[in-house]
């Protein structure tokens, strides 16, 4: 088997254990960022950066294709892009939620444990890599916060 079916053979198991599609995907992106953009907490973090919401949501859309159907159509460096941000355990505290919130609003309980369980990955793996890049190192447990002291 090559790569390519090995892929498509995995993406076919996810699909037919959560039943999630592109199209569901797209539905969950958009919902979501229409939650974000309207945010207190996450709105000025993404309205400061993205003048031109398209290509962002396509690239998300591609994103998580990516991580939920392991598709392979992403290409980029999520952790560069979200290095330079002045975000911390608060912000992805409140991703989570929203996240969560809209998955659960929009997926089948299969897929909705499905995204949720690889976003909380998602997030965590950001939060560290965000805290290391402040010189924080974060033990197991605690959680990264500008300006403070990281264990919560």
């Amino acid at each position: 088997m090559t790569g390519a079916e090995r892929r498509e053979q995995i993406t076919a198991d996810i699909v037919a254990r959560t039943g999630i599609t592109e199209a569901m995907i797209e539905r969950l992106v958009h919902g979501f960022y229409d939650k974000v953009r309207a945010d207190a907490v996450l709105g000025p973090v993404f309205e400061a950066r993205i003048r031109d919401w398209g290509p962002h949501l396509s690239q998300m859309c591609a994103f998580w294709s990516s991580v939920a159907l392991m598709t392979g159509r992403y290409h980029g460096t999520p952790m560069a892009k979200h290095l330079p941000l002045p975000v911390d355990g608060d912000h992805f505290d409140r991703w989570l939620e929203l996240f969560e919130q809209t998955a659960r609003e929009l997926c089948p309980p299969e897929a909705a444990a499905h995204f949720i369980e690889r976003a909380q990955r998602i997030a965590a793996s950001l939060e560290l890599g965000i805290a290391g890049a402040q010189g924080v190192m974060l033990g197991k447990g605690e959680r990264f916060r500008r300006g403070e002291d990281a264990s919560a």
